[in-house]
């Protein structure tokens, strides 16, 4: 079972281990990875090029590459897309506080669902697996918070991205700010290797100290009043309270009816030998 949704992977530099789309190809799931036009060829030689996009601008940033998607989903007319950062290595579904690899994209399509049952859920994506400790009680989503580097999201909302470093969690920002939910799941995991981690990509943006500084400051000049600037980890971050969007609340669509018992897609549980 494979999602509905399209899934755009915009990657940059990052063609000798295009770890997203090796976990796609893995999976069988479709997608397009969208590339800029001087790196073309260099992915053409690893995937399929009918699951290439190619962007008509270079090295402008994920942010205007971000909004490139976006256009190019609203203008296919579907309800919802997703997109997924370059350097994601592997999917787990949660069970019982042990984290089971997906082999099929089953996962993706449980989410769209769920997400596809109420009417104000803009955004929703999945959890790092790296925040996800063992034997820590875990809820199957967080409801109102950030969603980072997986993104299911509503097309034809009023909105795009906007900040250079923090687009994500602003538009997070001002999709709760506006009483709209997003959702975060735990109950299926992300494992995406760390920011700074892997050449390409934001990276040489993100390794400069001074830029972490400005990275912080970008989102605390548009969103002072949840966010602020912290030091931790031996670089500059920005911090968040959600608290405050705790009271917007699901609203399910009208004639919708959610089937008694638990519907598990097919799914099974195995010990691979």
């Amino acid at each position: 079972m494979n999602p509905k949704y399209p899934i755009f992977i915009p990657t940059k530099g990052r063609y000798k281990n295009p770890m997203t789309i090796k976990a796609f190809e893995k999976l069988d799931i479709p997608y397009k990875a969208v590339v800029e036009h001087q790196e073309y060829r260099k992915y053409k030689a690893i995937i399929d090029r009918n699951k290439i996009l190619v962007l008509p601008h270079q090295n402008e940033g994920l942010t205007m590459t971000r909004n490139w998607i976006w256009d190019y989903a609203l203008s296919l007319g579907v309800d919802r897309f997703w997109t997924f950062d370059d350097n994601i290595r592997e999917f787990y579904r949660l069970n019982k506080n042990i984290k089971w690899r997906v082999d099929s994209g089953t996962f993706l399509k449980v989410i769209e669902d769920f997400v596809d049952r109420y009417e104000n859920i803009y955004i929703a994506g999945m959890q790092y697996e790296l925040f996800v400790p063992r034997k820590t009680k875990t809820p199957p989503y967080i409801l109102n918070t950030r969603v980072y580097s997986n993104m299911l999201i509503k097309t034809d909302i009023p909105y795009r991205n906007e900040c250079f470093y923090n687009d994500d969690t602003d538009l997070c920002l001002r999709v709760l700010k506006d009483k709209y939910c997003t959702i975060l799941f735990q109950a299926f995991l992300a494992d995406k290797m760390a920011t700074m981690r892997m050449k390409g990509g934001m990276t040489d943006y993100y390794e400069k100290t001074d830029e972490r500084l400005q990275f912080a400051e970008e989102l605390v000049a548009k969103h002072p009043d949840v966010a602020k600037i912290t030091w931790k980890f031996n670089r500059w971050h920005h911090q968040v309270d959600y608290s405050k969007f705790k009271r917007n609340k699901l609203i399910k669509k009208s004639g919708v009816i959610i089937p008694q018992g638990i519907n598990n897609y097919g799914m099974v549980l195995k010990t691979m030998k």
